[in-house]
Parts: C-alpha cells; structure tokens; sequence
C-alpha cells in the first residue's frame, strides 16, 4: 500500500512530531490494497481516526460545550463501527488543551447528543435527514463518509479522490452550531456550501 505524504513547511511547525500523520487527509495515497480486504479497509479507517484527532485540534467549540476545563472531548459512532479499535489506540495518551478524548458508540442518536465530534457511519444513510435535523440543536462536529454528506448540512465529509482520502467542509452549517472551524483546517479541505433542497431528501 502506497502512502504518499507532503505537509507544507508551515504547517509542520504548528503540529508536534507525534502527529504529523494525524494531517493524513488530501495527502495519504490509499493505492491499490495488496493485502485482505479487510486489512486496506482497517489502513483506511486507521488513517480517518488521525484525521479527526486532527480535526478536533482545529475546532473551536462554544465554551457551554464543556462542563469543565478538562472535561473531554467526546468522539461518537452512530450506527455500525468501521474503526475497530482504532480510535482508541489514536487517542490514547492524547490530550488537546488539555482535554482527553473519549469514544462513544451507539445505534441512537439521542446516546450520543453530548459528543463534541459525531461520525456518523454509512449505514445511516437512510436516515441521514432525520439525524443531521435531530443533531441540530447540539455542538456536535458532524463527520461523514456519504455523498452530499456536507451538501444536506453536515459538517465534515470524507471522500476518496484520485485513491487519496480528502475531506470537505460546510463552514456555514459550522456557524451555525456557534463552532469556528480554523483556517489552517479549511485550506486543506474543498468547501462546499448547503443545497436546502438536499435536506428534504
């Protein structure tokens, strides 16, 4: 499997050592798998554990999103689990502002309302609109991997370009949670806007 990686000068000095792999996205070439299956799909969702490790790094959340200063930053699966263990073994021993990151997983999304990132699995699709409506009211970074995912009003979406995981991002459906998305995450990712006509699909 082909890993190709080039980070900019600049932005390398904002990121510690430990994770420079974390700005995988737009820069990880997947390449054609010469292994299992299973072991390319695990590579993949290794890969968008970093990412979000790295996406929390550049959000700012409303302070009424925290009940303390140390409270942690909650990262929540709705509906099947692609990550395996991979999310844990990224988080651990990490901490952003002082924040340690825990998991959550669920098939309800009303389990997870108190999460600070939301992936939300691809075998939501069907019910996509009724949960991207239902995690309206909440500061929940909503992360996807479904087409028109940002379009329809999520936040982050992954998509695969030329074999290399990207990412766009919806800043205005961002804004309208009270959450700042920096620029040094919104230069990398393509922005798209929300098409109100997809929300009612």
């Amino acid at each position: 499997m082909t890993l190709t990686i080039n980070i900019p000068k600049p932005l390398l000095a904002t990121i510690p050592v430990r994770w420079l792999l974390i700005l995988a996205a737009g820069w990880i070439m997947i390449g054609p798998p010469q292994s299992p299956a299973h072991a390319a799909t695990s590579r993949e969702y290794q890969i968008k554990a970093a990412c979000l490790l790295n996406f929390a790094q550049f959000i700012e959340w409303p302070a009424a999103a925290f009940a303390k200063p140390d409270s942690p930053i909650i990262v929540g699966v709705l509906g099947d689990d692609p990550f395996g263990d991979a999310l844990e073994s990224t988080f651990r021993d990490e901490s952003i502002h002082g924040r340690p990151l825990v998991v959550r997983r669920s098939r309800e999304l009303d389990d997870l309302k108190s999460c600070h990132l939301l992936f939300i699995s691809k075998s939501e699709k069907s019910r996509l609109t009724e949960i991207l409506s239902g995690s309206g009211d909440t500061t929940a970074v909503t992360v996807g991997e479904i087409d028109e995912f940002a379009q329809r009003g999520g936040i982050i979406n992954f998509y695969i370009d030329n074999a290399k995981i990207r990412f766009e991002v919806n800043p205005d459906a961002a804004q309208r949670k009270g959450l700042k998305i920096g620029s040094q995450l919104l230069k990398r990712a393509r922005i798209v806007g929300s098409d109100p006509r997809k929300g009612r699909e």
